[in-house]
């Protein structure tokens, strides 16, 4: 993938088009305006240096946060070129970096391969900052320029001397762009830089928090392998090693690395030049195949498939398995309602034929290993054989067959999903507050006794067994797992409202985990809610008001000023509540405040239901007592 170090010139600088619509509408180039498109202008320019990396140049990049909340990215790639531009008449660099799509990656022979999903560049990130200032080491000098708005200060301009390469920027994100925030969270920056430097190993990322003091260096020679071992540290891995497949045809680059573990979900994470393809694609289809294929014709010419069993199907061979696909692409064709699913039809040839053959060897050489794989196979197409039965109960002959519905769900009178409600109530007192205090046209109630199964220890058709699981899914409407269905959902907002104590929020984690593994795209559609009830009802003279934290009580109290007897009452139960006041604070539409539950990162929330629900209690100790000073709210 390396060129020489004199191909990466001025020449190969192209300019597609202008600067000027980006501060006018934003979200077009970065998604949103929101905390997600502020940290979209971090992996803009750490992109960049990325691209170095994968054309051979950089081996180091360092991103710093720092304590007025701009950052800086460091590498010591080739730097970004500085001569004059033969077209615009100025420094490549000014061109790089305000004009929109100007850079190596378009048409020119600068990269072979880049990332960056939009490909919009560090040009956006200039639009959208107050501030800019852009270092190069190249050629012997250190060349600068500074941006305000994305305008140039004063020509570039020499401002020392260095045999070193590579480039700096360090941007302030502009408030009036990014209204709603321009504080980075380290925890966002530490996952994607972790994911980046899994992806692309043997390069070292280094991460600063000015603010707290936390630095974290991410070097990963082993790459992807440890990547799987990194997402089953809390799982009992069924070999030690995971299986490792690398190779390139047609200038496309494929790297596959797997391992099976006692768990009984899938995990399969592929990306494209680094982007994760949360919508699959062809490299994961291609991967899929193979991996069906391959075990059923282990299975088979080793007899532990019987003649009288049907072959495996994929979900039988994938049940426990961690698994991460890396392709990388000149031309990559990006596909799907969020442009993360790969389109490129050869890539799916090269992925399969790849694997497949690495795999065959793999069983081959490791008879008892793969008697564990096959024989959890066979395991989960019994199970999934049990699931179909158990699935049957749990369906809805059509959407007007009230009678199916369960007995104890008070449905709501309306028929139109996109304003209907359903609250997953914890507790029949709490249900019955509940019932009384709703709108009985768009607000159902579904009360649930006890804590439901936690699936992370169970197969799909004990899941199904369980009475309270069942109630939830045949009130949504959508199925379950390969038979889900959104368009089939009956409420747009589920909201699952429990006690503000270590119950209740015990209660909400295991719904939490079950919709998570089973109806993600329910999650994934902003259907989810936690329900944010108040902790405090603080009242003088019949004047009532409600607390949901000690200090929004304190402030209420000191407005009622000192020396004036008032009452606080802390609720131990959502039960304690009479039906006006569980609407009032609760559930009303007007008054009410509630918590959407989005993935942001599907691979660190993998990570935290594992700890948090898994068997290995060492990492969920570690983590309580990491987190614990963060709650506020638990009753102990």
């Amino acid at each position: 993938m390396s060129l020489d170090q004199h191909t990466y010139d001025e020449s190969q600088i192209q300019v597609l088009e202008g600067l000027e619509a980006v501060r006018k509408r934003p979200g077009m180039y970065i998604g949103s305006t929101s905390g997600k498109g502020l940290h979209h202008l971090v992996w803009e320019v750490v992109d960049n240096s990325i691209d170095e990396a994968l054309a051979g140049y950089c081996n180091k990049i360092e991103v710093i946060v720092h304590e007025n909340n701009s950052v800086t990215v460091i590498d010591n790639g080739r730097g970004i070129p500085v001569g004059e531009n033969a077209k615009l008449k100025k420094s490549t660099l000014e061109v790089v970096m305000t004009v929109l799509h100007a850079g190596g990656k378009f048409g020119g022979e600068g990269y072979k391969v880049s990332g960056g999903l939009h490909g919009v560049g560090v040009s956006v990130v200039n639009a959208l900052s107050e501030l800019v200032i852009v270092q190069v080491k190249r050629e012997g000098h250190i060349y600068q320029q500074e941006y305000r708005k994305g305008a140039p200060q004063y020509d570039i301009k020499i401002i020392g001397d260095s045999e070193e390469t590579g480039t700096k920027v360090t941007f302030t994100p502009d408030p009036e762009i990014f209204t709603e925030t321009t504080v980075f969270e380290y925890d966002t920056l530490q996952s994607r830089i972790r994911e980046l430097a899994f992806l692309n190993k043997g390069i070292e990322i280094v991460l600063s928090d000015e603010r707290t003091g936390v630095s974290n260096s991410f070097k990963y020679e082993g790459g992807i392998i440890e990547f799987v071992k990194f997402l089953n540290k809390n799982r009992e891995a069924l070999h030690e090693a995971p299986i490792y497949v690398e190779g390139a045809k047609d200038h496309i680059h494929v790297e596959v690395a797997l391992q099976y573990n006692d768990s009984y979900s899938e995990n399969i994470y592929s990306f494209a030049n680094n982007i994760n393809t949360h919508e699959g694609g062809t490299h994961e289809s291609g991967f899929k195949s193979a991996l069906t294929r391959i075990i059923n014709d282990y299975g088979r010419k080793t007899n532990l498939i019987k003649d009288n069993d049907s072959n495996f199907s994929g979900d039988d061979v994938r049940e426990g398995l961690t698994a991460i696909i890396s392709v990388k692409i000149p031309e990559p064709q990006f596909e799907g309602q969020t442009k993360t699913k790969l389109g490129n039809s050869e890539v799916r040839g090269i992925v399969e034929s790849f694997f497949a053959e690495k795999l065959q060897e793999f069983l081959e050489e490791n008879p008892s290993v793969s008697r564990k794989i096959v024989e959890k196979g066979l395991q989960a197409a019994r199970a999934r054989e049990a699931a179909r039965k158990a699935r049957e109960l749990t369906r809805r002959k059509s959407a007007l067959e009230v009678g199916s519905l369960p007995g104890k769900l008070a449905d709501c009178s309306s028929k139109d999903a996109s304003i209907s409600e359903l609250y997953i109530v914890e507790g029949d007192s709490a249900g019955g507050s509940a019932k009384q205090g709703r709108d009985r046209h768009f607000q159902a109630i579904l009360p649930l006794r006890g804590k439901i199964l936690n699936v992370e220890k169970a197969r799909l058709d004990r899941i199904l067994g369980n009475a309270e699981i069942r109630a939830i899914i045949t009130a949504l409407g959508t199925g379950i797992s390969d038979d889900f269905d959104l368009s089939k959902a009956r409420y747009h907002k589920i909201i699952i409202m429990t006690d503000a104590d270590v119950d209740g929020a015990h209660i909400r984690t295991l719904m939490l985990t079950f919709f998570y593994r089973y109806m993600r795209q329910i999650i994934e559609a902003g259907y989810i809610y936690i329900a944010q009830p108040p902790l405090f009802k603080i009242e003088r003279n019949k004047v009532i008001r409600y607390a949901q934290t000690e200090k929004e009580r304190d402030q209420i109290i000191a407005e009622f000023g000192e020396g004036v007897k008032v009452n606080v009452q802390r609720y131990k139960g959502l039960g304690e509540m009479n039906a006006s006041q569980l609407w009032e604070t609760t559930m009303d539409p007007e008054s009410r405040t509630m918590l959407q539950v989005t993935i942001e990162d599907a691979i660190e929330a993998d990570v935290v239901f594992d700890t948090l629900m898994g068997d290995n209690v060492e990492p969920r100790r570690e983590f309580i007592q990491k987190y614990a000073r963060y709650v506020t709210n638990l009753d102990f």
